[in-house]
């Protein structure tokens, strides 16, 4: 005997499993309500008997929700249900609703073989779509990686997971805990891996990573453990993707190691500027080897491992007894001091080359505005005052940047300033909310002008039969009145069409025909044939409206046979 299918909330029916990552199950389900075909994501419970990473990914999920863009998988709903074990007790089950995307995991792709060039540059453009998007909306992914990408059957790009990345990370202390439940540390930002506070760019640069990977079929860094990779992160130099892959042209290594930079502040600042450098390089503009190798060293610095090979080749080439001179040389003590020479320029060279990088270090009578936008307020109250500066919080109006983060400061990011100097810290209050006015009832004009009169525009109108209302009085609304959403949202109204479907009527009996017909609300005239022959009990022989849609509470004639 088969079991019920679970339904979540009153609302949501699980149906089969479709996917299963480090912190949740993904199942294939049904919506009751609005009948549609959903994806739910249940949490495992280790993160769901957590009190506070419910709240915070509740409160994720809902910013999340707010987001609708075509690269971006919708996330419909967020609750809370709960489960009894069988000891007899309740333990809370987080989900959330998401549109069904049918596709294929980039990761699966990759897995599948090498990816074209142009296809690996067509999905990361993709990915900085959705970026870009969701950045301008104050929500940063931070866990950007293969497994979060969908491609769909028609090549679309589509994230998913914006906003839970977060509740994890908050939720962890160390970043081994971290990539516990994040399952990879093989695309964090040198700045996740050192637990620093992270912007938009730490997004750019886990899309360098998922690049990288595209071009080359591997990751960047690579070790036995999470701590490892996070270690190369933060302090190893890439190799540039055409030495891996000479089928790479080596335009993408500079966007790729651009995007792959230590210092966010030497990345591309957002993912716009990185979808402009990766269009540009369809161009066909080529840099040479020696230009890919001073980005390298300028991004960098210099590389320990390259200075090591040159000293093995110097004691190789002092050491190699095959090697035979067909010329007569400078004596053996001359090529003594010309290799101890030589060794002590490349010393001092590398020591002058440590010597001129750049310093970060400030006078003491000196502060610098650290990068706040986008934080939280409470979090740039905290980077500032760690700067010695004093926050002053200005609210203001902002539809691109979520409710409670921070727009901008005055004096910019980057300003040097006195200590204690007061910084204004501008915080969006989000997007103006209006409330759907009630509509049910209203003729179709009424219920335009309370639409327009809350702040909100109308949306689709469609017909619907019903027997009991005037054509245009309206049924229903999308979104249901009460409800709060963002100002200028439309409103779809459902209303009356003013018509009734009849069917047809003819062979049936008089009186069957008349009940139906007035269940519809239409007035029905029984009419006598006397010139056909009758028949017990009378059956109806035609009708004065043909079958479809009429009027509502029109008048029918049924003709019957009355004659013998």
């Amino acid at each position: 005997m088969t079991a019920e299918p679970r339904v979540l909330s009153g609302r949501y029916r699980i149906d089969e499993p479709i996917g299963r990552g480090g912190m949740a199950s993904v199942y294939r389900g049904y919506d009751l309500t609005l009948g549609r075909e959903v994806a739910i994501k249940i949490l495992d419970r280790e993160l769901a008997d957590d009190n506070a990473f419910r709240t915070r990914f509740r409160l994720e999920a809902q910013a999340a929700s707010r987001m609708a863009h075509p690269t971006i998988v919708r996330v419909y709903d967020a609750g809370e249900d709960s489960l009894t074990a069988p000891d007899g007790t309740v333990r809370p089950v987080p989900f959330i609703v998401m549109e069904l995307v049918k596709g294929r995991l980039l990761k699966d792709i990759i897995a599948s073989g090498p990816v074209p060039v142009t296809d690996a540059v067509r999905y990361v453009d993709g990915i900085l779509e959705a970026l870009e998007y969701s950045h301008r909306a104050g929500v940063v992914h931070r866990d950007i990686k293969p497994g979060n990408v969908m491609v769909t059957d028609a090549g679309q790009v589509k994230v998913m997971d914006f906003g839970i990345a977060r509740a994890v990370s908050d939720s962890s202390s160390t970043v081994a805990e971290t990539t516990q439940i994040l399952g990879t540390a093989a695309y964090f930002s040198p700045e996740q891996a050192k637990g620093e506070p992270v912007d938009a760019r730490a997004d750019v640069y886990s899309t360098g990573v998922v690049l990288y990977e595209l071009l080359t079929g591997r990751q960047p860094f690579r070790g036995e453990s999470p701590v490892a990779v996070a270690y190369q992160h933060v302090s190893e130099a890439p190799i540039p993707p055409s030495e891996v892959n000479d089928t790479v042209p080596r335009a993408l290594d500079t966007v790729a190691l651009r995007a792959l930079a230590k210092d966010p502040f030497q990345r591309y600042q957002d993912a716009a500027g990185f979808r402009e450098a990766l269009d540009a390089t369809i161009d066909g503009r080529q840099p040479s080897k020696r230009q890919v190798g001073a980005l390298t060293s300028e991004l960098y610095g210099p590389n320990p491992r390259q200075a090591a090979e040159t000293a093995r080749s110097l004691r190789q080439l002092s050491t190699d007894t095959t090697m035979k001179r067909t010329q007569a040389g400078p004596p053996v003590a001359w090529i003594w001091a010309g290799v101890a020479l030589l060794a002590v320029l490349l010393i001092s060279l590398l020591f002058w080359v440590l010597s001129i990088q750049p310093r970060d270090d400030l006078p003491s009578s000196v502060r610098q505005v650290p990068e706040v936008s986008g934080m939280t307020y409470e979090r740039a109250n905290e980077a500032l005052a760690d700067a010695d500066l004093r926050a002053i919080r200005i609210d203001e109006e902002n539809t691109e940047v979520a409710a409670g983060n921070v727009i901008r400061t005055e004096p910019a990011a980057g300003t040097s300033v006195a200590p204690d100097e007061q910084v204004r810290v501008y915080v969006s209050t989000g997007q103006e909310m209006s409330t759907v006015p009630t509509l049910t009832g209203l003729g179709q004009d009424a219920a335009t002008g309370a639409i327009t009169g809350a702040g909100l525009q109308l949306g689709t109108i469609t017909p619907q039969n019903d027997k009991d209302l005037a054509a245009g009085t309206v049924i229903s609304s999308d979104p249901a009145e009460g409800s709060s959403v963002a100002a200028g949202t439309m409103v779809n109204l459902v209303v009356a069409s003013g018509r009734v479907t009849i069917d047809d009527v003819r062979g049936y009996t008089v009186e069957a025909a008349t009940r139906e017909l007035e269940e519809l609300g239409l007035t029905v005239v029984p009419q006598e044939d006397p010139d056909c022959a009758g028949a017990n009990p009378p059956t109806v022989q035609s009708q004065s409206l043909p079958p479809g849609d009429v009027a509502v509470r029109s008048e029918i004639t049924l003709t019957y046979c009355s004659g013998s």
